[in-house]
């Protein structure tokens, strides 16, 4: 796989957040649309709108590691989650990371240092 087979592709994004220990503070899924892929500066993803009251619907770019590690070919299906407000109908890739929090008790408005591993292993579907 290349980057330049992303652009414009969907997906499905899950991240795992953890601290410092390695426990799992929370994990999040987005969807959306690759709308510019670079080797070093990483990957951007048009996130899927999110239904809210307001009739302007936010649609916000997600910006990913350029590691093509995490990125695997999705199995075609309906993919829901209500709490994350996905519902994606066969999405070209899952992808995959995990996120580490390596500093602990950084102050209040203070940059936080988190480091991106990539899930090498294709996520389960059921």
């Amino acid at each position: 796989m290349k980057h330049s087979d992303l652009l414009h592709k969907t997906c499905l994004i899950g991240i795992s957040y953890f601290d410092t220990q390695g426990n799992l503070l929370h994990q999040r899924q987005h969807s959306g649309r690759v709308i510019d892929t670079d080797s070093e500066e990483g990957i951007s993803v048009k996130l899927d709108a999110i239904p809210t009251q307001d009739a302007a619907h936010k649609e916000p770019v997600m910006h990913l590691p350029p590691s093509l590690a995490a990125w695997f070919v999705a199995p075609q299906g309906h993919y829901r989650n209500a709490d994350c407000h996905i519902d994606i109908k066969n999405p070209n890739y899952l992808v995959t990371w995990d996120v580490y929090k390596t500093k602990e008790d950084t102050p209040e408005g203070k940059h936080e240092w988190w480091e991106w591993v990539p899930r090498t292993t294709a996520p389960r579907v059921n």
